[in-house]
């Protein structure tokens, strides 16, 4: 019973959370590679990046590559302080079972069905999810001018300073 109660729990606040990942769109939305004016290179250390601040013009479709050197896994995730704040407890949940385990990912566990249509496949267009070593790029276009965040939100991360600006004129 409390298995079942703990699975039915799950996949409520994985629903709430794939919801506000899902409203990427506050902070702009996935870009076409065609209209890409720059690449931005982003480095993930154990708990910062570099650069720590980014800048873009309303409107601008970029190409952001993103290493991580650290020695864990690392998110880069674009959205709003909120945006993060909720996307945090789906990222408790992925370590809570399994799927982030320090220096890797269970990519099996990735593809659980967790009810709904939901699983813990971390594939949100504003984000990457990335074990030491590999890198990845999005393409993201900024539509209007915001205050925005990218962050890492693995527990204990984004609270230990993993965070940069992005600010959009």
């Amino acid at each position: 019973m409390n298995r079942t109660l703990n699975w039915l729990a799950t996949g409520l606040l994985l629903s709430a959370t794939t919801t506000a990942g899902a409203a990427a769109s506050a902070g702009g939305q996935p870009g076409d590679p065609q209209q890409v004016t720059r690449t931005i290179e982003v480095v993930m250390h154990d708990n910062y990046f570099e650069p720590e601040q980014l800048s873009f013009a309303a409107g601008e479709t970029v190409r952001l590559k993103v290493r991580n050197e650290g020695a864990l896994v690392h998110e880069f995730n674009i959205g709003t302080a909120a945006m993060h704040e909720a996307h945090q407890g789906q990222m408790q949940m992925m370590v809570d079972h399994g799927v982030i385990r320090g220096d890797h990912l269970n990519r099996e566990l990735m593809k659980m069905d967790m009810g709904g249509g939901h699983s813990m496949a971390h594939d949100h267009a504003n984000s990457l999810l990335l074990e030491p070593g590999q890198e990845a790029e999005l393409v993201w276009k900024f539509d209007h001018a915001d205050h925005l965040e990218f962050a890492c939100n693995v527990p204990g991360h984004y609270q230990a300073g993993m965070m940069g600006g992005i600010d959009v004129e």
